[in-house]
Formats: C-alpha cells, structure tokens, sequence
C-alpha cells in the first residue's frame, strides 16, 4: 500500500501519534488532535462520525445563551463530515473492524494526517487516508482529502458528505443537550453547497459554502451532489477533497450579500490546487514558528510534548480588535462553556506578550470593549469603577453559572461571581505588563491608563476601614483557593488590590508630568480628581497582610487557627491525595490548599518580596496545596525554580507538560487546559531560562535542570526581536532590530549596554563580544 502523506510523518520531534484505536480515548484525541487558526477551531472528530463522537466547530467570540443558564460557545455544523458505505456496512472504527489504524498530529505544519485499514464481514481490505487542516493562511478555509482503495476487490461506494447540522451543545448539569443555531438557509450552487445558520439569541449569520471533487487517474471530476454513487475496481485509487468555508457576519436581515461574499473566498479556494491551498498553510505555520518554537537539548519526550503545549497557544492566538478572547478549553471542548476567566490574562498572556503582542494586545482590547458592562456590575453592586466579570462570554456581562459540579462529583451553589474580585487587579496587572513589555504609548493613550484608574477606583470602593486595627480591608473574598469562601483578607486579593492602587498613581502621576492636555481629557471624561488619585495611595498604604515572626503570610484572616492536616499519599504523577477521612464540605475547615494562593503571589509580585520570604512559604505552603486546579502546577514549578529548588520545580513541570497530552485531569475530552499551556511555557521561560522583570527591565539568568544542556528560543521585547542561546554558565544574545538605539538587558544580574544586530556572549564570570555569526 502507497503511504501517500509519508512526506509529512518524517520528523518525530514534531508529531504526536495515535498508534491504534481505542474507543474510550475518542473524546479525548478529539480535544488533543484539534485544528485550528484562532478564528476557527475544529475538534479532531473522525470523518465518519463514530458513535460517542464530539464533534466541534467553534468560531472565537460567537456565543448564545438561548435555552441555558449563561452565554456558551456555539457548536456550529460540523463540515467535517464524510461517509462511506458499501453494501450497507458503513467505514466506521466502531461498525466495522480495522485490522490497523493510526492518526498523526503534525504540529510543525498544523496537519492531522490518517491510515486505516479496514476489513469488511467478508474479510476483505479496504484502505483508508486522510489529511486535513483548518487554514492558517486564510482563516476562513478548512480542507480534507481522502484516498481510498479497495485492496481485494472492486466495490459500488456510497458517499454521504455535506454539513452536519445535527450537531448539538452538550448538556450540563440540569440542562440538556442544546442547540444554538437554526438553519435559514441551505441549497446548492456553483457546483457547490451553502448553508446560512443563526444564532438564537442575538441572530448572527453564519454563511457556510462546501464543496468536493474527486479524482482517478489525474482526472478531476466535480460532484454535483453531497450523495452519490462510485462504482471502483480492485486496487483503483480515488482522492476525494473537500474544501470548506465558513464566515460570521453582523445581524442583518439579508442573508445575500453575504453568501457572495463568503462564496468568493471558498471559490478562490475551491477551483485552485488543493497543493497551493496546502503549501500557503505549511508556509505560514512556519513563521509561527520561527518565533515560537523552544529548542531544548533535553529527551524527545520533553521536546515534543512542549511543542504540544505552544502548537494548543498558537491555534488559538488571533487579533480581531477585542471581538474575541481565549477561553479556559481554547477553541477545543466547550468546558466552561468557553468562558473567559483570569486564565487569559494570568496565565496564557505572558506567551502572546513576549512572542506575538499584537495578541496580547487583542486580550486586553476584549476587556477594554467590554469596560462599560464592567461599570455597570460595579455600580450594580454598591462599588464605583469598573469591576471584570468573573466569567465573560461575549458581552462582558456576568457569565458565571449558578451551579456547578465540585471536585467529588456533587452538585454545589457557585459564589466565584460574587466573591473572586482580584480578576479586576489580574486584568490591571497584565495591562501593566504589556506596557512595560512593549512600550506601547498609543495603547495605553487609548485604553490602558482608563483601565488601570478604574480598576483602582474600584479597589478604593472595595475595601473598608478597620477603625480599631486602623487598616482597610477587602472582606467576604474568594482567593485562588477556592476551597475557603467568604473569608476575610485574603494575601493574594489584599496584595494585588495594594499594588492596583499604588501603580495606577504612580501612572497617572507619570502621565500628568508628560503629557498634561491627555491627563486632563481622562480626568474630565472619567470625572476623576486629584484628591481622589491622592485617595489611592493613601488608602494602599494602609491595606496589609498578616506576616508572622517566620515570615509566613497569612492565607486570609484565622488561617494559622485551622486545622493542620498534611497529605500523606500521592497519586501516580506524585501529586498529594486529600486524606480519606476529609469530605470535601470540610475542606473549609483545613489548611488544606487548592491550588496556588500565597505562592501565586510571590510568582506574579516577584520583586517585591526577598527570597527569605518566598522559602518561608514555600515551605510551609508546599506541603498544604493538594493541586485541584490545571493552574497549580505551573505556578508550583515556578516558584520552585526561583527558589532554586529545580528537582521539585522539574516534577511540577513534568505534571505540567503532561496535563493534556496524558489526561492527568480526566477531563481533557472537554477541551486542552489553557491555563496550564501558558503555565508550562512560563515554567520553561521565566523559571529555567530565568527571564525576569526587574524595574522595568529585561533580566536573563538561566537555572534550567541538570539533564537540560541547553535552550534556544526568541522573545519580543519593545518592538525588538531577542535571539538567546542558553546554557546555565552562559548566555549568548543577539538583538535583531531596524533601530540603532541600544538596549539596557541585565544577564546573571548585571545591567549590560547591547547594541542591535551583534552578537554577545556573556558567562558567569566574564563578557566576550564576538564578531557576528549565522544565528
């Protein structure tokens, strides 16, 4: 048999494989194989739609809320879909039997590529291969080909493909499977076939065109039909292709003119060479990851399964002007409803930030869009400024359900909306990142100062003050930890809050002195006065923590006064189990930890805390955090490298890397983690590489594990392009740019001049220039 994709499965270094067929693990690939282009994302569904499949059309930003709690991501028709029968008996890994099978994720060129070999209920052989791929070159095309060959004898096959529309939202909890579309339109032209499809609550079209033709013997033959007959001989090859094409548009009653215009991207597409189509999408996954990739000299294992992490970041990286941001599963499973939390501004942000800003810019553009919703929540609840949503979907308002599933299965009320307020600073804070990284002035002229001051503004509103401590304090909180609610004072909320407040003064003074007249405008348009800014820095001089005499910080106000229970047991991956004798109703009454709380603090507020403080906690914390949250071991393996703990540090990144790819959460069939690929790629950046921020600059200082020997990977920072070559004991650098003004870069603590375009070499111990090489 003719491997006819072999020209794609040649380097392992980029491929993940599925080596046999393994019916429970089909909603799992579907989420792990997933397609996609940031505007569009695909779940890996086969082709033939076995039982049990989930398949999954998501465009980024479409939600509908008709006939459920809160706003979810909308699974569109499923134009991956293609059926074959002959004699009655379908071509389906579960109707028939497959003597072998086998799917390959190409990550290096966005493909996912099949070979089944199935034997019908008389024995004989049919092959079976497919490759597909979602567009990165134009994001609204997707494109499918299959090469089928009867081995031992001739056969009449019966082609069924189309739209799906039979798809569905699955059910959660109390409520049923959904569906968030209706179908307004549908017929065939052009040799082709269309469908227009709405959403139910807000009536966004969606205009689909779809075609197909086939060849044998190099002859092209269009269909005229999504069913059909094709009589084959023994041995004969026939290459079906099928190219899609799906837009979204704004409300409008005439569905017209955008069929024309969806029908003029899909034509171009559909009558040009399925090759071109391919080559355009290989050549623009290779830019992507010019700037992406992370070359570590370490095991195969470690390399490829990174690459699985930053390949989930980029199909779902986009820029639309704040249309859209990332949800908690990305664009592959509808866990969380696709959502939006502080996942997105936390966690995945700092690889858009130092590898595509424009993305990270389009994350703080969403929120920005959304700012007034944020006001009127605030006002809603008694608060001024602007207040982020706990959830968000797709107009900013409140998006979290009221019920939920906890961590044993049972049914509980969900407070996150009414009591998890540090996303408000979480989405502050990455503004200020993205400012520092960048240097972006217009943005921040246009967005980021409102935003820092009317975050703050609602931190003044949030706290209250404590007459007899003679403190302000944010009470009745949830913190990351969400085991203990309503708690008073927690560190993390407190501490984000205080820095909130300090660093939106410090801006607006900063800007008052540079550029007056703009100061003025946001003053007058935001009604915001001079004694209220004062109010700021007053107020966050006076919001504290509990520290006590071993350096600990307090969780929350009666923390220390819990009880202690230690784990003694781990699971397989090494993470603690919760002791058998506690339910999880009493998990309040512990210390035992959800995830990352104090020890997300130091993470995120690096720099103002010394490293006697971050050991003391990591002591005493480390051993309390039982990780029930994808978002835990990151951080873990974060702090962990930034105490120098790097044994510690590799097995929290080991679980981290492993999260999706080995389903360690059992829920990846809803969708990769997208918390946890931005966290992996933190741990590898800012934790091994030790890339930091440091008063406002760029620090480099490497402490990657023993077994690693080296990295090389790249980073924007401020419109410059940053090349490293790393090792523990030395660091060589190149700054790419146009421009001739050098660069302030600390390596191993050391603030160093760096003029563009040369290359440097520096060690622990002493600084070599070298004349400039091939890169």
């Amino acid at each position: 048999m003719k491997d006819f994709y072999s020209d794609y499965l040649k380097d392992e270094l980029w491929l993940i494989r599925e080596s046999k067929w393994v019916r429970p693990l089909q909603n799992i690939r579907e989420s792990q194989f997933a397609l996609g282009n940031g505007y569009l994302g695909t779940r890996a569904v086969l082709e033939e739609i076995p039982y049990d499949a989930q398949p999954g059309t998501y465009i980024a930003g479409l939600y509908d809320k008709m006939a459920s709690q809160v706003a979810e991501l909308v699974n569109l028709p499923n134009p991956i879909n293609f059926k074959f029968t002959c004699k009655g008996e379908k071509f389906d890994l579960i109707a028939m039997n497959s003597l072998e099978h086998r799917r390959v994720l190409n990550m290096k060129k966005g493909l996912l590529i099949r070979q089944t070999l199935y034997s019908d209920n008389k024995k004989r052989r049919f092959d079976y291969q497919s490759l597909r791929f979602v567009s990165m070159h134009n994001k609204n095309i997707g494109a499918l080909q299959i090469v089928f060959t009867p081995l031992d004898t001739s056969c009449v096959l019966d082609i069924n493909t189309g739209i799906d529309t039979s798809v569905f939202n699955a059910g959660v909890l109390s409520e049923g499977r959904k569906k968030h579309f209706r179908v307004k339109e549908l017929g065939q032209a052009h040799k082709a076939g269309f469908l227009v499809a709405e959403t139910l609550e807000k009536k966004q079209p969606i205009v689909y065109w779809s075609g197909f033709y086939y060849q044998i013997k190099k002859k092209k033959i269009y269909a005229q039909d999504n069913v059909f007959r094709l009589k084959i001989k023994k041995n004969q090859t026939v290459i079906f292709t099928k190219i899609f094409c799906i837009k979204r548009f704004p409300p409008h009653r005439d569905h017209g003119c955008f069929k024309d215009e969806t029908y003029k991207i899909f034509s171009k597409a559909f009558r040009g060479k399925f090759i071109s189509l391919l080559d355009d999408h290989v050549k623009a996954w290779e830019k992507l990851w010019r700037r992406a990739d992370i070359l570590v000299e370490a095991t195969q294992d470690v390399q490829t399964n990174l690459r699985f992490n930053i390949y989930h970041m980029l199909i779902c990286q986009h820029y639309d002007y704040g249309l859209s941001s990332v949800g908690a599963r990305t664009l592959s499973g509808e866990g969380y409803r696709g959502h939006v939390f502080w996942d997105t501004e936390i966690f995945l942000m700092p690889f858009y930030l130092a590898i595509f800003p424009q993305v990270a810019k389009n994350l703080l553009l969403y929120r920005y869009r959304r700012i007034n919703k944020a006001r009127e929540l605030a006002k809603k609840e008694g608060y001024r400024g602007a207040k982020i949503p706990w959830e968000s979907a797709y107009t900013g308002e409140e998006e979290t359900p009221a019920w939920a599933k906890d961590i044993d299965g049972t049914v509980i009320k969900i407070h996150t909306h009414q009591m998890e307020h540090h996303i408000t600073s979480d989405v502050a804070y990455a503004v200020y990142k993205y400012y520092v990284f960048t240097g972006d002035e217009k943005f921040m002229e246009y967005c980021g100062y409102e935003i820092m001051f009317e975050s703050a503004r609602f931190w003044a509103s949030r706290v209250e003050f404590n007459k007899k401590k003679r403190r302000y304090e944010i009470n009745n909180v949830i913190g990351p930890d969400e085991f203990h609610i309503g708690v008073n004072n927690n560190a993390f909320t407190n501490m984000m809050a205080k820095w909130n407040l300090v660093t939106a003064y410090k801006m607006h003074s900063k800007l008052k002195n540079k550029n007056f007249s703009l100061c003025r405008i946001l003053e007058k348009n935001l009604s915001l006065t001079q004694r209220e800014v004062s109010s700021w820095q007053r107020i966050a001089a006076r919001i504290s923590i509990n520290i006590n005499k071993d350096r600990v910080i307090e969780q929350f106000d009666g923390y220390f006064k819990l009880r202690e229970v230690l784990p003694k047991e781990t699971d397989e991956s090494g993470m603690p189990i919760i002791p058998r004798n506690i339910k999880v109703r009493g998990l309040k009454n512990t210390q035992l930890v959800k995830q990352a709380d104090v020890l997300m603090l130091l993470c995120l507020l690096d720099d103002v805390f010394d490293k006697k403080t971050k050991l003391a906690n990591y002591n005493f914390y480390m051993p309390r955090t039982v990780h029930k949250s994808s978002l835990s071991a990151s951080m873990h393996a974060l702090i962990a490298s930034r105490i120098n703990d790097l044994q510690i540090a590799y097995n929290f990144f080991t679980v981290s890397l492993l999260t999706d790819i080995s389903n360690l959460c059992g829920n990846t069939f809803e969708g990769v983690h997208a918390a946890n690929l931005g966290g992996t790629w933190q741990t590898v950046v800012f934790g091994f590489a030790g890339i930091s921020l440091k008063r406002e600059k760029l620090y480099i200082n490497p402490q990657m594990p023993r077994i690693w020997k080296g990295m090389i990977f790249s980073l924007i920072w401020r419109q410059n392009l940053i090349q490293l070559e790393l090792t523990n004991d030395k660091v060589k650098i190149k700054i790419k740019s146009k421009a001739k003004k050098a660069l302030e870069i600390g390596v191993f603590d050391a603030v160093q001049t760096l003029k563009p375009n040369r290359t440097y070499i520096f060690s622990r111990s002493r600084r070599k220039y070298i004349q400039d090489v091939h890169y």
